[in-house]
């Protein structure tokens, strides 16, 4: 249903918000300190055990392992939370415009008092307030609030915002109303999620048969050498990466290179990425050493060290042709593969196949090591397929996964539409846009 299609209240006045605008007549434009005041009620004595922290716009109870370094005397500081207390992270605006800084506590518990605690008074919804919070939150409001150099908010910001506030009956209404929407818009969400999983999923199969197996299935095969591996085509050959080509960590002094406006090749292009584009998000300097050493052509192939191998790994390819001038960053391995040893639509499918990320996995449990490194790269076991076939190989496997890539990118877009409608619902309803009572 879209939103224009719910009704609307009979008159509206101005607010005197500007991004709200008009609200229901019926409504009142109350300061915060007639809606809610802080709680600092302290954990003296340990009176709650269950520590709680604000995460993606969630209050959550925190795993007991996360609770390293932390002793029972110290949680003695934290404050004690309730039910319907709305936690806000009010630290740090002007470095994080992204995350969402407005929680609702379903639990009781003891939060950090590094967080704000607004408890709504008895002629509030805590759940109303929260949606009501929430919108203020993505629609960036509190970053036009707080002060000091790292423009910090604290309950003196929330004192003195206006709030639109309707009835205390027809707040339930629409804490009842976004409750039920938004559980049917996660449900949306949750389907959709899976099923990008299970595509993915798909698409990581095909990759890891055809880069393992090739795509004869009556080829001879032979011991590939490694257990969870099994038999590879009896003409491929094993080889090391390191007999492949050559390796380059990026610039470790990053900074003296900024500013000139050359592409520089950051962690996040090869996150994001499987092929590189002409354009990267960093700039560097014109330095020739540079520019020779940590250079970036077709067919490179760019690895990031993680902080830990078991994480998702980043690997991307080049662009199809030289980037000019471009330099690559600290956090990145270049492999250069040598003339003639494998085909670069190939590399871009074998360096992503769960094989290659199940060594990493595998080699790390044997070998200490806090990210992964030119040597752990250079032990790679690399099944190569003579040319042409590997040709064959990248061509079937373009065709194969340009279908799925296709549904999961339409599946992503579905997501967005539905979280968009979901913020617009929400802002919708708390704002008196639209009658759910």
């Amino acid at each position: 249903m879209i939103i224009a299609a719910y009704p609307k209240h009979e008159s509206y006045t101005d607010c005197g918000i500007d991004w709200i605008g008009e609200v229901p007549s019926t409504w009142s434009i109350e300061p915060g300190r007639q809606c809610l005041y802080e709680s600092k009620e302290k954990n003296i004595g340990m009176k709650e055990s269950t520590v709680l922290s604000l995460s993606y716009g969630r209050v959550i109870v925190k795993d007991e392992d996360k609770l390293t370094g932390l002793v029972p005397e110290s949680f003695e500081t934290y404050q004690v939370v309730q039910p319907g207390d709305i936690i806000i992270r009010g630290t740090d605006l002007q470095n994080d415009m992204t995350s969402l800084r407005t929680g609702l506590a379903r639990d009781t518990g003891i939060i950090t008092s590094a967080y704000i605690n607004l408890r709504p008074k008895a002629d509030i919804d805590p759940k109303f307030l929260h949606y009501l919070l929430h919108s203020y939150d993505v629609k960036k409001v509190f970053y036009a609030l707080g002060s000091g150099l790292r423009q910090n908010l604290s309950y003196e910001d929330f004192k003195y915002l206006r709030l639109p506030i309707p009835t205390l009956q027809e707040q339930r209404a629409i804490a009842a109303f976004l409750d039920g929407k938004c559980a049917t818009i996660d449900e949306a969400v949750r389907i959709k999620e899976e099923q990008i999983r299970l595509l993915a999923e798909r698409r990581q199969i095909l990759i890891q048969e055809a880069v393992t197996r090739g795509l004869n299935p009556d080829a001879p095969m032979k011991n590939s050498g490694i257990d969870w591996i099994g038999r590879i085509p009896a003409h491929w050959e094993i080889l090391k990466l390191r007999n492949m080509g050559g390796f380059q960590n990026g610039i470790s002094e990053a900074a003296e290179y900024f500013g000139s406006g050359h592409p520089f090749i950051t962690y996040g292009d090869v996150f994001n990425n499987e092929v590189l584009p002409q354009n990267a998000s960093g700039l560097a300097k014109s330095d020739s050493r540079a520019q020779t050493l940590y250079s970036v052509r077709a067919g490179d192939i760019f690895f990031t060290r993680t902080s830990e191998i078991t994480s998702e790994i980043g690997i991307a390819s080049a662009a199809t042709s030289d980037i000019p001038k471009a330099t690559f960053s600290g956090f990145l391995i270049r492999f250069r593969p040598k003339a003639g040893r494998i085909v670069p639509e190939y590399a871009r499918f074998l360096f992503r196949s769960d094989y290659v990320r199940m060594f990493f996995a595998h080699e790390v449990n044997i070998v200490t090591r806090a990210s992964l490194g030119q040597e752990l790269l250079k032990n790679l076991p690399v099944f190569a397929p003579p040319r042409d076939e590997q040709a064959r190989i990248a061509t079937w496997l373009e065709g194969k996964t340009k279908d799925l890539d296709g549904a999961i990118d339409l599946k992503k877009s579905q997501i967005t539409a539905l979280r968009e409608y979901k913020t617009s619902l929400i802002n919708a309803a708390v704002t008196g846009k639209i009658k759910v009572l």
